[in-house]
């Protein structure tokens, strides 16, 4: 058996759940076995962007002992948009 931890943040809650997997299980079984669908079903309807300590991976990827799988939840705005926009508010707040 691994011990793996899964974790999925949302902006006010945060899920940190730690699983013993057998050996062999894979992301998505990990997932499937988790309670995070089940306490967070909007999840489940599309495609999950998932990784492995902040690298992106495949469902099928065979989990190692320790692991901490993350779920990502898709971007609201386009990070570099967003830092322009500061960048032009700050600007105008200057003069």
């Amino acid at each position: 058996m691994l011990e793996i931890e899964l974790v999925y943040a949302l902006p006010h809650e945060q899920l940190a759940e730690t699983l013993r997997v057998a050996a062999g299980t894979t992301i998505g079984q990990a997932i499937m076995q988790s309670c995070v669908l089940v306490r967070y079903p909007e999840i489940a309807n599309g495609s999950l962007e998932i990784g492995i300590f902040g690298r992106r991976a495949a469902p099928a990827t065979v989990l190692r002992e320790y692991d901490r799988i993350e779920i990502y939840r898709p971007l609201v705005t386009d990070p570099k948009q967003t830092r322009r926009a500061r960048a032009r508010r700050r600007g105008n707040s200057n003069r």
